[in-house]
């Protein structure tokens, strides 16, 4: 079995969320998403509109989802890649290159985001009403 394992604050869910958790869940067997809590969302300085219980309730509903962790710090990582035997770590490639240093963990990958949207275009878009 694959494990595959991202990461994320999936606040305001859109088609570019659903596009990589697909795309991510195709490379493996079981994926795991591992969603920013709100007191880590306030150390990245991100505001998220849900709160991390509606957030982590909506991402279960997802077909693709398989389990969901909170995420509380940067360093969790290498902790969660270990503890879930993950085969995979996936991120937007608006990361790329932040997470190499997983390769020596797990093979590190990052997919093209998609194009056109964007949660804090979302939020700019709201803004602007």
């Amino acid at each position: 079995m694959k494990t595959v394992i991202t990461y994320g604050t999936f606040d305001l869910l859109h088609a570019g969320h659903i596009n990589i958790l697909h795309r991510a869940k195709a490379m493996g067997d079981y994926l795991i998403v591992g969603i920013s809590t709100d007191s880590f969302n306030v150390i990245k300085h991100k505001e998220a509109y849900h709160t991390f219980e509606n957030r982590k309730m909506i991402l279960e509903a997802i077909r693709y989802v398989d389990k969901v962790i909170p995420e509380d710090s940067w360093e969790q990582k290498i902790h969660d890649i270990e503890t879930y035997n993950v085969d995979i770590l996936v991120m937007g490639d608006d990361w790329e290159g932040e997470f190499d240093y997983l390769n020596e963990y797990c093979n590190v990958i990052y997919l093209p985001r998609t194009t056109g949207i964007s949660t804090s275009q979302i939020k700019d878009n709201l803004r602007n009403l």
